[in-house]
């Protein structure tokens, strides 16, 4: 329902035009049972005067009835709309209302409050900004309030509102008040960043509410409503990050083809230019149609159709993305899972993960852990049952495009689909591509040891092992010297292993692409066979790119930091440029390859390597040269 503005009156459309320039807040009511959040709904709705009068007078009739309020009115009655609800004086499904003030538009979602309904609660707030969680004030924090805190800051959810209701049955007490936020304020800092927001009120009553009545005299916030309407939530839109996920490629004649869909996050404006995901193809934004005319600009929950400069192949389920900042690109991923189905399941059930980016065939590789959503601890499980929320690794059969569920809910959401039934059984928030850097083997696997020691194979090949990573950007000259560095080293009679990066992605790594998760998994593959090369007395000599310190140092961490030398070919990017035979970085430039170090992503320049070389103006046998002295002074060959 709409503030009753006097434009209404006079001048329709200016009322309209008003109305439409209000921001929208998405809301939700949760907490315990009989915590009072559908009371309070009506309560902000009734003393708003957001309800109409033919409506109030069958609220009234219905709480003679079935109300719960004595001799008032029922305003629960409000929400609670199906006929189990009023029979047992309980919320089962979402319900919501829409209602605007004079200064913002609401939509607000009164979720259930018992454990078995935990998954409506999770639908309830998968779209809100702003939860509102009611405490009963003689009742204080209960393990429901709990696991709704800890829901909401799951996913995602910035603000939240701890509203201790019924404060007129602990007779207004300050004391019990101040307890109760100490009480929730203890278990929310053991979240982390939960912006919390306390204040007393009885949704009852009508005290601090919507006015702020005559009982508590001792609070000086706001009450809630003045607080909804004022709260800062502007800022959690993300206006620089493009991500526009096609839903509809629309077609209606020969002479017009465009792109249907939301802005998840960022700005389009014609002229704009950006790439078509996974294709990597960029071209121009021409214009952005609407049924009411074309836009100068979109940004975050425009729904808008996209036209395009060039005739590029773009489908359903593609992702428009800026030049800049692409999203990741893994088969392997991290995410936070609520299962909703009765039936239980088990690590290798095979499921449909529908995404903003489209749908595939995936499988639940691993449950890392549940989480105990009254404690937040984390518990070891084999399986899932209906409610349980746990952290999980999926696998899916083609690469997925996605943000951490953090940074955009939109494309970091999905959900889990019965192949057999269509059922949606879970719902999941990515929190980032799986890693397999700390993948434990299996129990039953035993590691083979081998009769020949480090010394015999030391005294026979004449040489200790160890592993040179070259590293550096693009067309730095990493691979040439490590051919050159091959040749000598062979040529005084040691044995050698070469793995050079395209020779690799034409092998054990052809399935990787080149987003940071992959250049990751790429280098963890190459560390793990230069470990069995060094084990087998040889020298690994491994030139890629590897533009993450971290990476970087968890592969020293795999091999052994007294085996292991990096090599920093610091060739600046212009003479990088200036070599590139193949063209890539004028390619990156026109956001035809995505995360792309240098250029569409970082490099992170080594800050400890072992040795520096400038691949600009030295060469390559002065090159070979200090790395052979390297090894020498560390004993791996003779001097």
């Amino acid at each position: 329902m709409s503030h009753a503005s006097e434009l209404i009156a006079t001048d329709i459309d200016a009322y309209l035009a008003e109305h439409e320039r209000k921001d929208l807040l998405r809301l939700l009511t949760c907490g315990s049972v009989d915590d009072g959040k559908s009371t309070l709904i009506g309560r902000l709705l009734h003393d708003s005067a957001m309800i109409y009068e033919d409506h109030l007078a069958g609220l009234e009739a219905d709480s003679t009835t079935m109300g719960s309020a004595g001799d008032r009115v029922d305003l629960a009655l409000l929400m609670d709309g199906l006929k189990a609800e009023r029979e047992q004086g309980i919320t089962i499904d979402v319900a919501y209302r829409y209602f605007s003030t004079a200064r913002r538009k609401f939509i607000v979602a009164d979720t259930p409050g018992h454990e078995q309904y935990t998954r409506n609660m999770v639908t309830g707030a998968s779209t809100c900004q702003l939860a509102v969680v009611l405490v009963d004030a003689r009742h204080g924090v209960l393990d429901q309030t709990r696991r709704h805190t800890l829901i909401a800051h799951l996913l995602g959810i910035r603000h939240l509102v701890v509203a201790v209701n019924k404060m007129d049955l602990v007779d207004w007490s300050r004391d019990r008040f101040e307890e109760v936020v100490a009480d929730h304020r203890a278990f929310a800092d053991g979240l982390g960043a939960v912006d919390a927001h306390y204040l007393p009120i009885s949704a009852l009553l009508g005290d601090n509410v919507v006015d702020a009545g005559d009982n508590l005299g001792w609070y000086d916030g706001p009450p809630l409503m003045e607080y909804l309407e004022t709260v800062d939530v502007a800022d959690d839109a993300d206006l620089e990050r493009l991500r526009f996920p096609v839903q509809l490629v629309v077609r209606p004649d020969l002479d017009f083809r465009g792109f249907a869909g939301t802005v998840a996050s960022g700005v389009l404006r014609p002229g704009d230019d950006v790439v078509a995901l996974p294709s990597g193809v960029s071209s121009t934004v021409a214009r952005l149609v609407t049924f009411d005319g074309d836009l100068d600009e979109a940004g975050p929950g425009d729904a808008v159709t996209v036209t395009l400069a060039d005739e590029i192949d773009v489908s359903r389920g593609d992702l428009l993305v800026g030049t800049g900042d692409h999203p990741t690109r893994v088969h392997d991923l991290e995410a936070t899972v609520v299962w909703m189905a009765a039936e239980p399941v088990e690590p290798g059930r095979r499921l449909l993960l529908r995404l903003a980016t489209g749908e595939v065939d995936a499988s639940l590789a691993a449950i890392r852990h549940r989480i105990d959503v009254n404690t937040g601890d984390e518990v070891p499980a084999d399986a899932l049952a209906l409610n349980d929320v746990a952290a999980c690794t999926l696998v899916a059969e083609r690469p997925l495009l996605f943000d951490p569920y953090a940074e955009d809910p939109v494309t970091g959401s999905f959900v889990l689909v019965d192949r057999m039934s269509n059922a949606t059984v879970a719902a999941g928030m990515i929190t980032g591509a799986a890693s397999t850097w700390d993948v434990e083997p299996d129990e039953g696997l035993v590691r083979h040891r081998s009769e020949i020691t480090p010394e015999e194979r030391a005294a026979r090949l004449g040489q200790r092992p160890c592993t040179v990573l070259l590293t550096g950007l693009t067309a730095a000259g990493k691979s040439t010297i490590a051919a050159a560095l091959e040749r000598r080293l062979f040529d005084r009679g040691r044995t050698t292993m070469r793995l050079d990066g395209e020779n690799v992605r034409l092998g054990i790594s052809r399935d990787l692409g080149f987003s940071a998760t992959d250049r990751s998994e790429n280098l963890r593959r190459v560390a793990e066979v230069a470990l069995l090369a060094n084990r087998q007395g040889l020298i690994a000599i491994a030139a890629l790119v590897a533009p993450e310190a971290d990476v970087r140092a968890r592969a020293r961490e795999l091999i052994g930091d007294h085996r292991f030398v990096e090599v920093f070919v610091d060739t600046p990017i212009e003479e990088c440029r200036r070599r590139d035979p193949n063209g890539q970085y004028e390619a990156a430039d026109r956001g035809e390859i995505p995360d792309f170090p240098g250029v569409t992503a970082d490099y992170e320049r080594p800050t400890d390597a072992d040795l520096v070389l400038d691949g600009a103006t030295r060469g390559v046998d002065g090159c070979v040269d200090a790395i052979l002295g390297l090894l020498a002074d560390r004993g791996v060959i003779g001097g």
